[in-house]
């Protein structure tokens, strides 16, 4: 693996997307950062990590293609392989939080943020950044979080998780070439949080609501069964679930 470790930058996400995009770098480069000051999230929101303590790293997969459904694809792979790689290392309760947020029980350990690139029709470059709360333990104003030390009760070698990772997404990929994405599908519908049981939500300031998640679609967008017994559409940024 190529890995490029540094102390302390803003975001690794944009480190590698600005080295990618001045030099040839070999697919599944990895930049890792032991303090990411900057770290993105959905929404736009930050990723808040306390340095030396977790692991913080992008990835870069060139040539994907979207041939299967949807972009939103890689998305449910990278979600699996570190499902894969938390129940490899006995992780209680995990589960992925749509879109891809990755739990222990209702607090989360683990998030997502994928950039793509459009190279052509059917071709993109990814930047796949992730997020996990390993050996930090101090989580003050931030009750839905945790991390692998706190629900496992031992503290995590960062580099041995890295390479399972990577190795996890690795495998995933070469799978996906050669078959179509049902079975990451199915991985990931089976493993979605609070799935066919009733949730509230909110959508922007509007009055909370209840709902029975039923799956989500190939364009990545959340299936709610409501009240008047339609399945309705979110987007990532139209919707919350609260609990």
């Amino acid at each position: 693996m190529n890995i490029i470790k540094l102390s302390a930058i803003p975001s690794t996400n944009t480190f590698l997307k600005e080295l990618s995009a001045t030099e040839n770098l070999p697919e599944f480069t990895i930049v890792v950062a032991e303090n990411q000051q900057e770290g993105k999230g959905q929404r736009g929101s930050n990723w808040a990590s306390e340095g030396g303590k977790n692991l913080t790293f992008s990835v870069l997969v060139k040539n994907f293609t979207t041939k299967h459904d949807s972009v939103f694809v890689l998305n449910i792979l990278v979600a699996n392989a570190l499902l894969n790689t938390l129940n490899k290392f006995q992780i209680p309760n995990v589960s992925i939080k749509w879109p891809n947020d990755i739990l222990s029980g209702k607090k989360k350990v683990a998030g997502i943020l994928i950039e793509n690139s459009f190279k052509s029709a059917n071709e993109i470059t990814s930047i796949i950044g992730i997020g996990l709360n390993v050996n930090q333990t101090n989580f003050e104003n931030l009750p839905l979080a945790s991390s692998l030390a706190v629900v496992a009760n031992t503290l995590f070698d960062k580099d041995q998780l890295l390479t399972e990772i990577v190795t996890e997404i690795k495998l995933l990929l070469e799978e996906l070439s050669h078959s179509n994405a049902e079975f990451l599908w199915k991985t990931y519908h089976q493993n979605l949080f609070m799935k066919d049981k009733v949730a509230s939500f909110q959508v922007g300031n509007e009055k909370p609501f209840s709902a029975v998640i039923q799956g989500v679609s190939v364009e990545g967008k959340l299936l709610l069964l409501q009240e008047d017994d339609l399945v309705h559409e979110y987007d990532i940024k139209e919707i919350k679930l609260l609990y």
